[in-house]
């Protein structure tokens, strides 16, 4: 629990907040010398083929065959998803913000350049970025917009910090603090007079000070708790703490909250040389069973933190005044998206990746490789699966890489602003949005929000459907938190369609079964939406 782990934590904060003076201004350096692989491929440092460096498939094949990994339809529509064709080709995006004008801004990674979309005349507008070195690519994850009409950006590849002056026209790059075991600046947001990002490989939260000068802006730095970790993304609650995650893979991981406000406060006694009590400004929680990849990490108005794991269906609830983790899972991917889970991807896990929330009491999220973007109602326990139509077959284990029906568009940015997600498809060179306020064509409800079941022993609930259009197909979905091994479960399902508005849904413990409490999802689907509600199932020792 939290005092065991703050004693853990005892050595490793001994470094303790760094602060250090200003960052300058620089031009990111050239790309980097051609590996011995490259080289004996034939290239040369005057080659136009180079290897895209992207740790992906992608970076076995030449520049001029990468397309087919990045981009292979044209868009596409369903009746809440509307795609939009970038006019570069292969630009990989990936961070997207939505301006107060309505406009939607969005970075192209793959050459260096922010681009601009007018949702009212459908139009994209690409800014070449004069100071980019030829040939370079990055992967820039986090964007925010600053109110004197900047888009300040990430780049993973050269250390920087990019700001973009929407009203000039104009590229400037800042030099991020580089740590010793290599730097990543993956997420921003601007905070007050702050630009807060993380160093996911750096293990740090760095704060820039936009109230100084900013050609030079002073920061200072929060190392990791733990050696040799990533540190996540994060947010701030009401009561101006800043919530993040540290963690190692498939070993262990901490939720910290840092209290920024008497951060500021104290701040004038490290200047004078004093020493203080680093570890009075955490609170740290040991991570729960099941999250082991904590990338996206959201706050909703409740102050309760979200966090979801990329290396499962799994997302979770962190309720402060509990000290409480709730355990939720998405819809089982479909063999459209996974294919015959054969070869390159293995198991049927959705990878839910970033995470947002709105003042209606929404959560949001994308599914990496379930080509979905998710809506959660928190208060009524709904989950909405908007299926993104684009999908490229040469991200997914698919038997027929001609079908057009199997794959993933890789969606890793997304924005919701006004009822609408604005994202972007990585694999597909494209932007997307949902409209979420659109009419649903069915809801479901469930005769009742909890079971109590002994091992061995079975419930039926009942899944009503209310339908507000005609429905020529559904399908019946489920999924629970309980533990799956290839050949059991600790709780199995089971349904029989009993008329077209009610569905018999069996569930059972097995009599093997873990005791504890779970979630349990039940939902149905169908070309363009997944609906479902949870319920607790308690499991009796």
């Amino acid at each position: 629990m939290k005092q065991k782990t703050k004693g853990i934590l005892a050595f490793a904060f001994l470094g303790g907040i760094l602060l250090t003076s200003t960052v300058l201004f620089a031009l990111p350096p050239p790309p980097p010398p051609l590996t011995e692989e490259e080289l004996a491929m034939g290239m040369d440092s005057e080659s136009e083929v180079q290897i895209t460096k992207t740790g992906t498939p992608m970076d076995n094949f030449p520049d001029d065959q990468r397309a087919t990994f990045c981009g292979t339809s044209s868009p596409k529509s369903t009746s809440y998803v509307k795609e939009y064709q970038i006019p570069t080709l292969c630009t990989l995006p990936i961070a997207i913000k939505v301006t107060p004008d309505g406009n939607v801004w969005f970075i192209e990674s793959n050459v260096g350049n922010i681009a601009k979309f007018d949702p009212i005349s459908e139009t994209f507008t690409e800014f070449e970025n004069e100071v980019w070195p030829d040939g370079a690519r990055t992967m820039s994850w986090g964007m925010d917009y600053s109110s004197d009409g900047a888009m300040w950006y990430t780049d993973g590849s050269f250390d920087t910090i990019w700001r973009f002056d929407t009203i000039d026209e104009k590229y400037d790059a800042i030099s991020y603090p580089v740590s010793e075991e290599g730097s990543l600046p993956q997420k921003l947001s601007i905070y007050g007079s702050n630009i807060i990002v993380n160093d996911f490989t750096g293990s740090k939260i760095t704060f820039f000070d936009l109230a100084q000068n900013v050609d030079e802006l002073a920061y200072s730095s929060i190392v990791a708790p733990i050696p040799n970790s990533f540190t996540g993304d994060f947010a701030v609650d009401s009561n101006n703490n800043l919530w993040y995650t540290n963690w190692v893979p498939e070993t262990t991981g901490f939720l910290l909250s840092f209290n920024i406000e008497k951060y500021k406060q104290d701040s004038f006694l490290q200047s004078t040389g004093m020493e203080i009590d680093v570890e009075s400004y955490f609170d740290v929680y040991d991570f729960p069973s099941g999250l082991n990849a904590a990338n996206g990490l959201s706050i909703d108005e409740n102050d309760n933190v979200w966090v979801v794991d990329t290396t499962s269906s799994f997302f979770f609830k962190f309720d402060p005044t509990t000290e409480e983790f709730t355990k939720f899972i998405t819809s089982t991917p479909q063999k459209s998206a996974y294919g015959n889970a054969t070869g390159i991807i293995k198991s049927p896990i959705s990878r839910p990746y970033w995470t947002q929330t709105d003042m209606n009491g929404n959560l949001f999220f994308n599914e990496q490789t379930n080509n979905q973007l998710a809506m959660f109602d928190i208060d009524s326990n709904r989950l909405v699966e908007y299926m993104v139509p684009s999908k490229n077959p040469n991200w997914a284990d698919c038997e027929d890489k001609s079908d057009s029906n199997c794959g993933v568009a890789q969606i890793f940015g997304f924005d919701v602003a006004d009822g609408k997600i604005w994202f972007t498809e990585w694999a597909e060179n494209k932007i997307g949005v949902v409209d979420t306020k659109k009419q649903l064509p069915f809801s479901v409800t469930t005769n009742t929000d909890s079971i109590i079941l002994k091992k061995g022993e079975t419930e039926t609930v009942t899944l009503g459907i209310d339908y507000s259009s005609n429905i020529e197909e559904i399908n019946f979905n489920s999924a629970h938190t309980a533990s799956t091994v290839t050949t059991s479960s600790d709780i199995l399902v089971s349904h029989t369609m009993n008329q077209s508005n009610e569905i018999t849904v069996y569930v059972t413990a097995s009599d093997f079964a873990l005791s504890g409490d779970y979630k349990l999802l039940l939902g149905i689907f169908n070309s363009d939406v997944n609906v479902s509600k949870y319920i607790d199932v308690t499991i009796k020792p």
